[in-house]
């Protein structure tokens, strides 16, 4: 069905319009004639109705045809205007075309004059429609172009992907021809399009097709993305469709963003106009070019992120390891363990870093060094004890073996008691870092840190091996002062464990033992001397045993024989070696070993005690005593002269002074007893004698 045309009839004449509006409909379907008898009456109908057309008589008392004309001009000037006049001359006729009517008629008396009448209405009605949608669309599109160059600047202005996907879809829905527009992101993890957002020209509900939101082999989304190509859906009404609109009849245009996903077009037509199909794909390019730009620009803050906050936390490590090379120097002038506890915390504390340090036992927590902070807050911790949150984390350090952090006192459960004294002190995190020298605990450091950054791995790691440079100190500077001390804790013990290996070979050989001594190697191992009765021979029950490796005669005599066992380490040498404790004497008979141990003054001797037991529970402490400690070289030097004989004494002060001690020997025996005046067996027998008494008396062990 044609689109019907409106057609204004004036004419002076009332019978005569009316006669012409009929002819007319008669002639044309799509006339729709309505008449008017003066210019002015005409003038009142055009401004209450659109008309396509008006026919008009040139005689009329008010207004002329062409008086008329010049007022309908002023306002449209497009409209076409055809001159129906019975006046006809050729002067009537040249002024009517100067004025710029669109046709001139002149009246007839027969029924062909409104077929050709009607026939120009309708063929300048058309030119006109077609002139105004021609001139309609080069105005839309200059105002889409117009659009683009906004929408491109407000693009490339945009900051996040989020704010790029929106103005796309909203300017594709202001777009003439487009009633509705959808945006998809691709994720490429998941590897689906999820919708982002949609709009629409119209208030349409449900303008989004939601089972879209997933990556399927039949959307027409995924389709198009895949393919990498726009692609049309023309007359889209089954279901599918990915615009859901109320319109019945609609096409669909998907354009792909490069990587990024897609933008999607509703049209209420049957199928797109190229003009519109070009700037939707325009607008999706510019879409794409401000999406690279977003992910460049995120990329490129993200590594500006990145690059700050590794040289922050670089400039903030090269400080820390500033303060740690003071606090190795000052740990190394340091000569006893409390002076190394309060270098430690000294230096730690003078920094902007952290707020005060302290340093806390091992068993039980309780802090011994501290400083940054007053005595008070020390004695709430001691007050408090186990229900302190600062104890908690150092046994929760101390079982870990590896920092531990709070990273916020403020929100941190346990912690809500230490609100207060958060606030006041002005620390928000807590560090604790253990004490330990790779077998032995000290205790914990503890560092509280104000707000701002975060402790970063590499910081932990440098405090990490600060707590351990601090127990090889502290373990360093007991061990100092045991060698220097003038006693020996020394402690007996009876042990009945089966698991015991002194314990073992006695249940097997039936006959007491005795450790002559006990040697710590590196790598685990171990070397001990055992004498048993002559009658005994170790070494088949050694062959029987993974835990004896080697098993050996030193000395056979006529009453005992003198065995080297060496083997893999044992529970017991592992808590000697921890301890620093020396094995003085050990007797084993019938599965019970009794254990003489020299045990340094600064190790507690009920923690020596709990260590073994907790290896070998059948374990009873039988004596604890003060024992005189290594002699001093004076002391040496005296009870020499006491011990030795004059030819033994002689015979080590001559080869002392010739150099026979000496690589390669600068004398030999032989020389030497020449020199004494004695055999040469002789002196070997008074050498060897007064060296034995020297290594018992070195090792504090009696020569007789």
């Amino acid at each position: 069905m044609s689109q019907s045309i409106t057609v204004l009839v004036v004419d002076n004449e009332p019978g005569f319009a009316d006669l012409a509006g009929e002819m007319l409909e008669r002639e044309r379907s799509e006339l729709v004639v309505e008449a008017a008898t003066s210019g002015e009456e005409a003038l009142e109908f055009i401004e209450r109705r659109d008309v396509d057309c008006i026919v008009s008589d040139y005689e009329m008392p008010d207004l002329t045809g062409l008086e008329l004309l010049e007022r309908v001009r002023e306002d449209d000037p497009e409209v076409p205007f055809v001159l129906f006049t019975g006046r006809g001359s050729e002067a009537v006729a040249s002024e009517a075309i100067d004025a710029g009517v669109t046709q001139y008629l002149q009246k007839g008396t027969g029924q062909e004059q409104y077929a050709l009448l009607a026939n120009q209405i309708t063929n300048a009605v058309a030119q006109y429609r077609a002139e105004t949608e021609l001139r309609e669309s080069e105005r839309r599109y200059e105002r889409t172009v117009t659009t683009l160059h906004e929408t491109t600047r407000e693009l490339m202005r945009a900051e996040t992907k989020a704010g790029i996907y929106e103005t796309a879809v909203e300017t594709a829905a202001e777009m003439g021809g487009v009633v509705a527009a959808a945006a998809y992101a691709f994720e490429s993890t998941a590897r689906m399009l999820d919708h982002v957002v949609s709009a629409s020209a119209e208030e349409v509900c449900g303008v989004v097709d939601s089972e879209i939101e997933a990556a399927r082999e039949d959307g027409l989304v995924w389709e198009a993305f895949s393919a990498g190509t726009t692609t049309r859906y023309e007359a889209c009404t089954r279901p599918g469709g990915i615009l859901k609109t109320e319109l019945v009849q609609r096409s669909e245009i998907v354009v792909p963003l490069g990587s990024h996903g897609a933008l999607v077009a509703g049209t209420d037509a049957e199928s797109f106009d190229e003009t519109t199909a070009e700037v939707v794909e325009i607008l999706a390019a510019n879409t794409e070019a401000a999406l690279d730009r977003a992910e460049r620009e995120q990329l490129l803050r993200e590594h500006d992120r990145t690059l700050t906050r590794q040289n922050e936390e670089l400039t903030r490590l090269n400080h820390i390891n500033e303060i740690i090379r003071e606090i190795n120097h000052g740990v190394a002038q340091a000569s006893t363990r409390s002076g190394i506890e309060s270098t430690v915390c000294e230096r730690l504390a003078d920094t902007d870093r952290y707020r005060f340090a302290w340093i806390a036992s091992d068993d039980p927590p309780v802090p011994t060094a501290w400083t940054g902070v007053d005595a008070a807050y020390m004695d709430r911790i001691r007050e408090a004890s186990d229900q302190a949150p600062e104890v908690a984390l150092i046994r929760q350090t101390l079982a870990t073996e590896q920092p531990c952090v709070v990273r916020d006192v403020l929100d941190a459960e346990p912690w809500e008691q230490r609100r207060a004294e958060a606030l006041t002190y002005g620390f928000q995190r807590v560090l604790a870092v253990p004490l330990t020298d790779g077998e032995r605990e000290f205790g914990a450091l503890l560092v509280h840190i104000g707000g701002g950054d975060e402790i970063g791995d590499a910081e932990r790691e440098v405090l990490a091996e600060l707590g351990e440079t601090i127990g090889h100190a502290i373990h360093s500077v007991e061990r100092t002062r045991a060698m220097l001390t003038d006693s020996r804790l020394e402690l007996e013990l009876e042990c009945r464990d089966p698991r015991l290996l002194f314990n073992r070979l006695t249940t097997r050989i039936d006959e007491p033992l005795t450790v002559a001594g006990v040697i710590d190697r590196p790598n685990d191992e171990f070397v001990c001397f055992v004498s048993a009765p002559s009658s005994v021979d170790l070494r088949p029950v050694a062959d029987e045993w993974a835990v004896i490796e080697t098993c050996s005669v030193v000395s056979d005599g006529d009453d005992e024989t003198l065995f080297e066992v060496t083997g893999s380490t044992t529970p017991l040498i592992d808590v000697l070696r921890t301890y620093d404790v020396t094995v003085r004497t050990a007797v084993a008979e019938a599965g019970t070993s009794t254990l003489v141990l020299e045990v340094p003054k600064q190790v507690e001797a009920r923690t020596l005690f709990e260590a073994i037991s907790e290896r070998y529970p059948d374990t009873e402490l039988e004596a604890r005593r003060e024992t005189a400690s290594a002699r001093s070289a004076q002391q040496l030097d005296t009870h020499l002269e006491e011990e030795l004989t004059d030819r033994q004494y002689e015979a080590l002060q001559a080869a002392h002074y010739s150099g026979f001690f000496e690589w390669p020997r600068e004398s030999t025996g032989e020389d030497l007893a020449g020199v004494l005046d004695v055999s040469s067996p002789t002196y070997q027998y008074h050498l060897r004698a007064a060296e034995r008494k020297l290594v018992a008396l070195a090792l504090g062990r009696s020569s007789k």
